[in-house]
């Protein structure tokens, strides 16, 4: 079959590689009718998130067919279409019974205190091999999979294997709720979700920031108020914006891939902690791997997460969803401690949230499909992630098709 591949930093191909078969009893092969790239996967790719190994499929974003069932799989049978979750658990441990299926002790053979279980993704999450594949082995799949009704299509699905779930949890873990305002840092897949998200749990207003035009107009589309990194100092804005007192909440959606502003007042600070942001990412990731232009790491690690933490008003709450490695040791403690405000982190609960996500798209109460921008053969999977590498305007979600429904 055809997969998508790393090989090494900046080095991924199409290749043709054996097909995944059945190998524990509560396993099950799906048949991928779409997947998607997401921006975790450049992380991999330049360098700036470690630990991927040579050889593994990647991707974590897929819908399907279910082609064969483990015998201790119950609740599916061949011929469901099926949303995969990007996030695995094994639904029997205390923590997958308590809805943190991202801390399963069970998942990941590595042992309970590896990374969280992941297709596609780092040696520490798991040996799992991706889903930008024709097939794909699912592990635990009475926990990790989804039957689809008829009545939602893979284009409305494949938000729901990550990024939608992701920008939920970003919004619970942020403590977003009825009357607060809330600000998204990042406007890319995960970000537009946050923004949902925070609407759908009652906020007044949702302030979206980031440097790319075409990424405010969908935020904005959605009923965020914009600010433009690259036109004004988002801080200052946002403080005006809530007559100095800033947000209740923010959610950090970017992650350790985060730029700084290029023009605009807010440029005039980047140009003071060039040095510094230099070194932050020469420590967190010391072997990316640009290529004439491609798999550039975002210049300013930390940017988001700062700018967050500033425009926060006291005794407010940073939920971030953004990934960063492990290699990262920076982060402004001394502004979360002054002002005393709660940061929480981590990946998401995704099998917790996806039937209640599923359920809102079915009904129509959300379209996920809106925030799917390109969809791609899998043939062509190399130039669309060069695309969306660049963040070339009008690419914000990436689809890619291995084979029909």
């Amino acid at each position: 079959m055809k997969a998508v591949v790393f090989h090494g930093l900046g080095d991924i191909r199409l290749d043709t590689v054996p097909e995944p078969v059945i190998e524990e009893p509560a396993d099950a092969i799906v048949r991928i009718t779409t997947a998607a790239i997401c921006g975790t996967d450049l992380h991999f790719v330049r360098g700036t998130v470690p630990g991927m190994k040579p050889g593994k499929i990647l991707g974590h974003e897929g819908v399907g067919v279910v082609e064969e069932v483990g015998s201790q799989v119950h609740n599916l049978t061949p011929g469901d279409r099926v949303v995969i979750s990007a996030v695995l658990g094994c639904g029997s441990c205390s923590f997958c019974r308590d809805g943190h299926f991202a801390q399963c002790d069970n998942i990941n053979p590595y042992g309970a205190r590896s990374g969280t279980g992941s297709p596609g993704s780092p040696e520490q999450q798991g040996p799992f091999n991706g889903l930008q594949a024709e097939y794909a082995r699912v592990p635990s799949a009475h926990t990790n999979l989804f039957r689809l009704p008829d009545s939602v299509s893979d284009a409305q699905a494949i938000p729901l294997a990550d990024i939608y779930p992701t920008g939920y949890f970003g919004a619970v873990i942020a403590d977003v709720s009825d009357g607060k305002v809330a600000t998204v840092w990042g406007c890319g897949p995960v970000g537009q979700f946050a923004i949902r998200s925070a609407f759908e749990r009652g906020a007044s207003r949702v302030i979206a920031v980031d440097g790319h035009a075409d990424r405010l107009d969908y935020a904005q589309a959605a009923g965020a108020e914009v600010i433009n990194f690259n036109e004004v100092d988002p801080v200052a804005a946002i403080m005006d914006l809530t007559l100095g007192i800033g947000a209740d909440c923010a959610i950090d959606a970017v992650g350790v891939d985060s730029e700084s502003a290029k023009s605009g007042p807010a440029s005039d600070q980047t140009r003071e902690l060039d040095q510094v942001h230099r070194d932050e990412l020469h420590t967190i990731a010391p072997e990316t791997n640009e290529q004439d232009g491609q798999w550039k790491p975002g210049d300013a690690p930390s940017q988001a997460q700062s700018w967050a933490i500033e425009s926060l008003a006291k005794m407010g709450s940073l939920g971030i969803v953004g990934v960063y490695p492990m290699s990262d040791r920076f982060f402004p403690i001394g502004t979360v401690l002054g002002r005393n405000l709660t940061v929480k982190a981590g990946n998401g609960n995704h099998p917790r949230y996806i039937p209640k996500l599923l359920s809102m798209v079915e009904s129509g109460v959300v379209n996920p499909e809106e925030v799917l921008t390109q969809q791609e053969p899998l043939d062509d999977a190399l130039a669309a992630y060069r695309e969306f590498d660049l963040r070339s305007p009008g690419w914000l979600k990436v689809a890619l098709e291995p084979q029909p429904a």
